[in-house]
């Protein structure tokens, strides 16, 4: 059993105004005049300082998240041994450029990254500040490895926002709409998705090999890149079998297998990589979020023919690696070992499934309930049907932020709830948060 962090905060939500209090909505009056309205807020409620799963806000609030930062701080907020590393750092030095003088903490991370993801082959990584940054990466050194220009997407997908990134990704708005023409060699094929589709994993495979091979043709294809769980899409855990079919698919025509883990990986999902849930072993690997408890860091890693096929000089970045993300990484990954939050999850997937699924059976609006570990989401419909209810979802979140509760919605349709809770949230804390999400539930229903 994990509890959560000894926390000068308290551990307990506690909420003491109306959401947002006062000093929040003072602080977002300041924001409409100085920040772009293209960047959203989901809940404007201001952060003061957080430990382990309790966010203060600026009016004294004490609000329960069950987002992670979207699956970022899994190993909780105001961790001594990543503040300790930080700090550390910082007062030695924050930038050198790992391209112009190298540091050992770079190097470091590469090899935890080369012993935690799947496979006994040899690895290589590259590190960079963002998902975006890694996914747009891991596809430039798979069309440099294979001279080839496809790249196979999937419905649903969620990439990133740069330009290649958003021509990976499905969803058009908010994330692609009028920010085109993007870019070329992107095809997108049918994804596994059991609620809506009914096929089995090896079904659902050979309709989208069949896609691929009839409207781009193998011999063409540089990657295919797949979130092994999808996040903004929807929490769509394809059907069994579906990973293990394409893996082959992509070995037996020499396409490079990119497994984009960046939601996740790190424990999320009661195993270090999802791809491990099925013994998939990607050729490439990206990661972020999870890796470096709150620090900006994002890593690519990969067979290391592949990665080192790559001429010198054509991967970097200035900030890319930086040592104090570096150590945070070490840091982090240090804590999941000692806690063991791999098993954490494992454990809060036991409660957050057994949980929602009880709910389910007591309201209509509750179509699907799925997930691995701490990454579990429950999917809104119309009353006996599977069509989507975003209305519902909407309303559930509003709901849960009024009650001090943070939840995020998701999905192709905007219907789906996630749950990402730290993985070190206690049972009772979970128990409160699964409460009021139930009462927000009944009430929308």
């Amino acid at each position: 059993m994990v509890s959560s962090l000894e926390s000068s905060v308290g551990t307990s939500r506690h909420v003491i105004t109306a959401l947002p209090g006062p000093k929040s909505q003072a602080l977002q009056a300041r924001r409409q005049s100085v920040v772009s309205a293209g960047v959203t807020n989901g809940f404007t409620i201001y952060i003061d300082r957080a430990e382990g799963a309790i966010l203060v806000d600026v009016d004294g609030n004490h609000i329960l998240d069950l987002g992670s930062g979207i699956a970022v701080t899994g190993i909780g907020h105001g961790v001594p041994e990543l503040i300790e590393a930080v700090s550390t750092q910082v007062a030695a030095f924050t930038h050198t450029c790992f391209m112009v003088t190298p540091y050992e903490s770079y190097i470091q991370v590469c090899e935890e990254l080369a012993a935690l993801t799947p496979g006994d082959h040899a690895k290589t990584s590259a590190l960079f500040n963002s998902g975006a940054e890694a996914v747009e990466n891991a596809v430039k050194i798979a069309r440099h490895a294979t001279g080839r220009p496809a790249v196979i997407v999937f419905d649903h997908a969620y990439h990133g926002r740069t330009n290649l990134t958003m021509a990976l990704t499905a969803k058009n708005m908010p994330y692609k709409d009028g920010f085109g023409p993007f870019a070329p060699e992107v095809y997108r094929v049918a994804m596994s998705y059991p609620f809506l589709d009914g096929l089995t994993g090896a079904e659902a495979a050979a309709r989208a090999i069949q896609q691929i091979e009839t409207q781009v043709g193998a011999q063409n294809v540089a990657a295919l890149l797949i979130e092994p769980i999808q996040g903004e899409g929807g929490f769509i855990v394809p059907a069994e079998g579906f990973l293990p079919a394409l893996s082959k698919w992509t070995t037996d025509h020499g396409v490079v297998f990119i497994a984009d883990e960046i939601q996740s990986g790190f424990g999320r999902t009661g195993k270090w990589f999802a791809v491990d849930h099925e013994g998939v072993i990607p050729d490439i690997v990206t990661t972020a979020k999870g890796l470096a408890g709150g620090m900006p860091l994002a890593g690519v890693t990969g067979r290391a023919e592949i990665m080192n096929s790559v001429h010198e000089g054509g991967l970097g970045g200035t900030y890319g690696g930086n040592p104090v993300a570096a150590v945070a990484a070490l840091a982090a990954i240090r804590v999941m070992r000692e806690r063991n939050l791999v098993q954490r999850a494992r454990e809060l997937e036991t409660t957050l499934l057994g949980f929602l699924r009880s709910l389910a059976s007591d309201v209509t609006i509750i179509g699907d309930v799925r997930g691995r570990g701490a990454m579990v989401a429950i999917e809104l419909v119309q009353p006996g049907t599977t069509t989507p209810n975003a209305a519902a979802a909407k309303a559930v979140v509003k709901y849960c932020n009024d009650h001090g509760v943070i939840a995020l919605a998701c999905g192709t349709y905007g219907n789906v709830i996630r749950l990402l809770p730290p993985l070190v949230i206690t049972d009772e804390q979970l128990a409160d948060g699964l409460g009021v999400l139930a009462e927000a539930v009944k009430s929308v229903s």
